[in-house]
This record gives structure tokens, sequence and C-alpha cells, in this order.
């Protein structure tokens, strides 16, 4: 019999839950995205003007690197309080300080203006999305893995991860709808200043409906337990209780640096895929700015299909062969991806695109379960939230300044799609060196990992797979 913290929610609970987890992480998410393509586009010429095209390029993309620097620290800082005091309000956090940044990014002077203040004051809030994304992530996720249905997690904790494609495909809609009505001077004058605007209007929403619901009970109960615990060793003057942090490192740091390398190519594919090839398409192909946005947005709302059902295929056969099966197959991909772009034909564009994603979304769909099914509660968004973010400063945050470098230096798509392949053959060991995580109930790893003090644990209870339903 299930527990009452494991028995199913209600189910318009659970869907909304989901959807206040979906459309946070979508606003989050085209804020980020949305700098990554104006970075490809237009930033260049507004920030680096006195470089040449593909040096202001390169220095643009490190502008956006920086981001994914500072996600290490948000999800260290976000994962600690988010175990500590909940899940819901750090979530609201993030959501105010994304949108925050990306509403001044609108209202930025550029270089004309400021000169060399310009960059530095976009770097600075650049500095903020990535604080802010590095603790979305593990918290979206985990709200719904918590209240979710067991033996269907992997389905419903894959509808966060949706908010990537749907992100991306609200933020490259807005752009290539301001280029298709607006010449290339309007929209470099003023035009580009749109999109970033609107997320002031976005993140109200999403305010709205992330304030409504509830706590996730696992944490709850899971808190009730550390609290009385902490009492208990209050009146026999010891302290068992662990920091987050401290705790995940000792329990889990297997966890998280198969969590690590399980994102390398997951994270390398993705911004290859979809920001690169901004690059790609228009200085190699000889594709337009216009036709490489509509490709992009065509394959974004495929990926944004498939992602919930190879997480429900997940719950059917488990998490890993999913991820392999995607892993394997984004790295047979690369070289017939490349390919396609360089004919400059529309038709193949997308097609290269939307395959790529949909075999992106294999290893994507799985993780959010993965992740938060390796670690206990009271650790749980602490080492979700570093597994998959410090991953990031080495796989997504270079990913388009390696990918333009090297194209650069060998006028080729070759090196690029070999360094691809080198992040899949990363996370083929990663993956392969994990254990199925499919039938764990979060409440048994809870029970048996960190939230035991050290000194009743046993030797066997250190790791996470230590109990399965």
């Amino acid at each position: 019999m299930s527990s009452p913290s494991t028995a199913p929610p209600a189910p318009n609970n659970l869907k909304r839950i989901v959807a206040a987890s979906l459309i946070g992480t979508t606003i989050e998410w085209y804020d980020f995205f949305l700098y990554g393509s104006a970075a490809a586009l237009v930033f260049n010429k507004l920030f680096f003007p006195d470089s040449d095209a593909l040096v202001g390029t390169l220095l643009s993309f490190l502008t956006y690197a920086v981001g994914f620097a500072a996600r290490p620290l948000g999800a260290l800082v976000f994962g600690h309080y988010g175990d500590r005091l909940g899940r819901k309000k750090l979530l609201v956090l993030s959501l105010l300080l994304m949108g925050g940044a990306t509403f001044a990014i609108g209202l930025l002077p550029t270089h004309a203006t400021v000169g060399a203040a310009a960059p530095v004051l976009l770097t600075a809030l650049r500095l903020v999305q990535g604080f802010a994304l590095g603790g979305e992530w593990g918290g979206a996720v985990l709200l719904v893995s918590e209240h979710g249905d067991a033996r269907r997690r992997g389905f419903w904790a894959s509808w966060p991860q949706t908010g990537a494609p749907a992100g991306q495909l609200l933020a490259t809609g807005v752009l290539s709808l301001l280029t298709a009505v607006l010449s290339d001077e309007a929209f470099g004058s003023w035009g580009w200043r749109i999109p970033f605007l609107l997320s002031g209007v976005l993140v109200a929403v999403g305010l709205w409906i992330r304030l409504s619901v509830d706590e996730s009970p696992v944490f709850q109960e899971a808190l009730a337990q550390a609290e009385a615990r902490k009492a208990a060793a209050a009146a026999h003057s010891t302290d068992t209780e662990q920091l987050p942090l401290v705790s995940v490192l000792r329990h889990h740091w297997r966890d998280i640096l198969v969590a690590m390398g399980a994102r390398m190519a997951e994270n390398i594919s993705y911004y290859v895929i979809t920001a690169f090839i901004l690059v790609y398409a228009t200085t190699s192909a000889g594709v337009s700015r216009q036709t490489a946005l509509n490709s992009v947005l065509i394959a974004s709302a495929v990926h944004f299909a498939v992602i919930p059902a190879w997480g429900a295929l997940s719950d059917r056969i488990g998490r890993r062969p999913v991820y392999l099966l995607g892993a394997v197959g984004i790295g047979l991909w690369m070289f017939p991806f490349f390919s396609l772009i360089d004919t400059g034909d529309f038709g193949d564009l997308v097609l290269a695109v939307t395959v790529g994603l949909v075999l992106h979304g294999a290893m994507y769909a799985p993780q959010a379960a993965f992740f938060s099914e390796m670690f206990a509660t009271r650790m749980r968004y602490s080492g979700a939230s570093i597994g998959a973010q410090f991953a990031s400063v080495a796989a997504g945050a270079p990913a388009p300044l390696i990918a333009t470098a090297l194209l650069a230096d060998y006028d080729s798509s070759t090196p690029i799609a070999l360094y691809v392949i080198a992040a899949v053959v990363l996370t083929l060991i990663a993956v392969g060196a994990a254990k199925e995580t499919r039938h764990r109930d979060l409440t048994d790893v809870e029970a048996t990992t960190g939230d035991r003090p050290a000194t009743a644990a046993s030797p066997a209870e250190g790791t996470a797979d230590a109990r399965t339903t």
C-alpha cells in the first residue's frame, strides 16, 4: 500500500502543479533563450561594434556564456534554501529575478550611447539571469516529482522540461515575427527591445499561477522529521542535522558526477542545434536570418510535443534506456545534421533541426525524474541542482563559443560534429555507470539516505539506490 506521502494526488491538483511549473519554466527559458538568440543576431553589432562580424559574435556569445557561469552559484544558494525552506518560496524568487533582469536588458543603452559601459551592464544582467535559472530548474522539477504519481513520475516530471522548448518557441516566435514585420534597421535600432520588455507581462502571469500551488508534501514530511530530530538532538546537546550541501556531497557525490556526465551530450547538443545554428546557417550556408529562425521555430514545436512521450516511455522501460537512446542518436546525427544545413534548403534545415531536437528530447525528458530519484528529500534540491548546473558550465556555456571558434579556425563543420560526439561519449559512460531509478519511491530514498543521522547510517545507505519500492 502507498503511504500518504506517496499516494497519487487528486488529478486536478496535480494538473495545477504541473501547469504552475510549466508556465514558470517557460517564462524563465524564454528569458534565457531570448538572450541567446539576440546574441547571435544583433548584440554583436549593438554592444561590440568595433570588432569584425565573427569576432563580435564570439564576444557576444562570451557574455552569453557568463550566464552559465552564474548558474552553479544559483544552484548552491537556491538548493540550500530550497532544502531548508521549501521549493515554492525559492521558485517565486527565481521568477522575479529572471524576469526583472530580462526586462532591464530591454532598457539598456547600447555601445553607441554609453560606450564600454554597455557591454558591462549587459554582462551584469546576464549574471543575474544565470543565477536565477540555476535555482529554477531543480525546484520546478522537484515540485512535480514530489507531488506526482510514482507510477507516472517520468511523464509528469517531463512537463516542466517542456518549458525549455516552449520558451525557445516563444522567444524564437517573437523574434521571427519582429524580423518579418520590421526592417533590419528598425529591428537593430529598437525592435530587439520589445521581446525583452514583454518579459514583465509574462512574469506577472507566472507569479500569479506559481503562488497558487501548495508546497511539496514529501518535503513537508521530511521537514517535520528533521525538526523532530533537531529538537531531540538539542535535548541531548548533540547536533545531527547537517547542511544540505554537506550532506549531498557526503552521501551523493557519485550521483552528482553521474548527473554532470549525463548532462554533457544533452546540454552541448542543444545549444549547438538551437543557438549556434543561427550563426552557422547564416554565415556558412548562406541562409537568411528569417529562414534560420523559422526552422528553429518549427523544430521547437515538435520538441515540445515529443518530450512528454519520451517521459512516458521512461516510465515503461526505464530512465537509462531512453537516455542512452537519445545520446547515441545525437552522436549519429551530427554529420547528417550539418550536411543538411549545407544544402541551404529550408526543408532540409527544418529536418536537420527537428530530428536533432527529437533525439535531444530522449535525454531531456527522463532527466527530471532521473535526477530527482537519485537524491534524498532533504538534499534533493541541492543535489539535482548542483549536478545539473555545474555541468552547464563545462557543457552549455561554452558550446556556442567553442563551435563558433572551431568554425572560424577550420571553416568546416567536421570539428564541431566531433566536439558533440566527444560529449556523447562522456554521457554514455556516465549513464552506463548509473543504476536504474524508475522504481524508487521518493520517501524511501529520503528515509535511507541523508535524512538519517550519519552515525546511524550503514555504508549501504550512503547511496540513493539503497532501497527501492
